[in-house]
């Protein structure tokens, strides 16, 4: 099946119908989404990292969750499969697809599956409505970067604080000093590196093309995101899609803090769900690189980020302990929608112009 979740567009399949080695497996999702090539012309994925992503689900063994969901993402131009991260974008339709495929028995009126998010070992539970006992993606909710409306899903995220990294903040320290750059390394779900946009001698608020096409500040950029990996307990992210790096800046418009981020190395049109959570504890952390820029809103726990196509609002209620702060809860808001239920056709390993039949994707 392949699903639009949040603003992100990805294949769900269940893992039964999946090859159950991994390297197996990784080879058949890379020729599925058509890679290694840039346009992925020979396959289902957009030529885009937001377009190139795959969830698989199954039932869950234990009783604290309904499904497990494994997030994969397929490199566009080198065919890599990585499993180093979550996609809470992705996540936004799994509960969805669990019912579609009879996974999950469905209640009537709204629905509730507990995910546990493999990549992480962290659980996240979603809502959204049902009609006649399926999902109904029909509703008057509209999130930046994805035209028209959709039925409202939520998420809420338990036990995600340094569930990559080992700790909300890795590094022991809410602002480090990296290649002369004061950083906030920060995983609350995401492993991301919040960065004053200024310090990077870039303005902030950039179309994504023209930072991409800034050749010196995105080598600039990597370099500090090297450093970052080994000191946020990721070992050698030169090959990783994490962490991501967020630029921040004075808010533009109605938000509370203007953001440009790196996936890593293409610069994103929106914010990702669990980037968006992490940028938003690191700014409300007392300290955080980016938090005097911060515009005080109403409520305090809710950040409104803004990015290249609109706004993100995300939730994280924050409490502090003998070993400094503790993440309470976090949640947003996404939309999601089923696009397609039918076959793929890979190509086949042994024979790179010739295609054959898949299951259901």
């Amino acid at each position: 099946m392949v699903m639009r979740g949040g603003t992100s567009k990805g294949a769900y399949f269940v893992a039964d119908e999946l090859p159950s080695d991994p390297d197996e497996r990784d080879g058949l999702l890379a020729r599925i989404m058509g890679s290694p090539d840039a346009r992925q012309i020979d396959g289902i994925g957009g030529a885009h990292p937001l377009t190139s992503k795959v969830a698989v689900v199954s039932a869950a063994d234990g009783r604290d969750a309904d499904v497990d969901y494994l997030f994969l993402q397929v490199g566009v131009d080198d065919g890599s499969v990585s499993d180093r991260q979550n996609c809470g974008n992705l996540l936004a339709g799994v509960g969805q697809f669990a019912i579609e495929r009879g996974l999950v028995a469905a209640a009537a009126g709204e629905a509730q599956v507990r995910i546990r998010m493999v990549n992480s070992d962290s659980m996240a539970t979603t809502s959204f409505p049902l009609e006649d006992g399926l999902p109904t993606y029909d509703g008057d909710t509209s999130i930046s970067g994805v035209p028209g409306t959709s039925a409202q899903v939520r998420l809420d995220f338990a036990d995600t604080a340094g569930s990559s990294c080992g700790a909300l903040l890795p590094t022991g320290a809410v602002a480090d000093l990296i290649d002369g750059v004061e950083a906030t390394c920060v995983d609350n779900g995401m492993p991301t590196v919040v960065l004053r946009a200024a310090e990077m001698d870039i303005a902030g608020d950039e179309a994504p093309r023209e930072l991409e096409a800034d050749q010196l500040f995105r080598e600039r950029l990597e370099d500090i995101r090297l450093q970052a990996g080994e000191s946020m307990n990721l070992g050698d992210v030169s090959a990783a899609t994490v962490p991501k790096m967020t630029l921040v800046s004075a808010p533009r418009a109605n938000g509370h803090i203007c953001t440009r981020t790196f996936i890593p190395h293409r610069c994103h049109d929106a914010i990702g769900v669990l980037g968006a959570v992490s940028v938003a504890t690191a700014l409300r952390l007392p300290g955080g690189v980016g938090s005097e820029l911060l515009r005080a809103g109403a409520d305090p726990d809710l950040v409104e980020i803004e990015h290249p196509t609109g706004t993100f609002a995300a939730r994280v209620e924050l409490t502090h302990g003998p070993q400094g702060p503790v993440v309470r809860r976090s949640g947003i808001v996404r939309t999601a929608r089923k696009l397609f239920d039918g076959h793929v056709f890979p190509r086949s390993a042994a024979l790179p112009t010739s295609a054959g039949p898949f299951r259901d994707a």
